[in-house]
């Protein structure tokens, strides 16, 4: 069955007043209180979620608070333990210097040492050099003579 166009014309001009009489166009004083209270509700709900996540944040930015806190302990920690590193250092450093120090002296004692000895040792090589020079000397001396008494020897016999 299909509706006619004077049909449709007549639903039209008549939908706004059937909808009025339904009350669907507009809620009724009961539901329009119900809305009202939810929504108050919900109003209060999300202040009051608000305020927790309010706390939340400040609670954490306490616990942020507190880790800064304890990157500052632990830094002015570090920066101690390696100011007693930095003296360690220090201390061996004087202490290799001194050591190194005191072996520059012990080679000096050697050198000096050595120096003696050789000293020592070039006034036994000259003395050796004048025995050996005194010992040619007399060997030169004994060949001559005996060859001296050789030749006279010969001549008177």
């Amino acid at each position: 069955m299909a509706l006619a166009e004077e049909d449709i014309a007549f639903i039209k001009s008549h939908l706004g007043e059937w909808l009025a009489e339904q009350s669907l166009g507009k809620p009724p004083p009961v539901y329009e209180i119900e809305l009202r209270e939810r929504m108050v509700r919900v109003e209060e709900e999300l202040k009051h979620q608000r305020e927790l996540m309010r706390e939340g944040f400040e609670r954490m930015d306490e616990r942020f608070a507190q880790v800064d806190k304890r990157l500052d302990l632990m830094k002015a920690d570090m920066d101690s333990r390696f100011e007693q590193v930095d003296k360690r250092f220090e201390l061996m450093k004087t202490d290799m210097d001194k050591r190194f120090e005191q072996i520059d002296n012990r080679f000096e004692q050697v050198d000096k040492r050595f120096e003696l000895m050789k000293a020592d040792m070039d006034k036994r090589f000259d003395e050796m050099l004048k025995r050996h020079d005194t010992h040619f000397l007399w060997l030169i001396a004994f060949i001559a003579t005996m060859a001296g008494l050789s030749i006279t020897a010969i001549r008177f016999l």
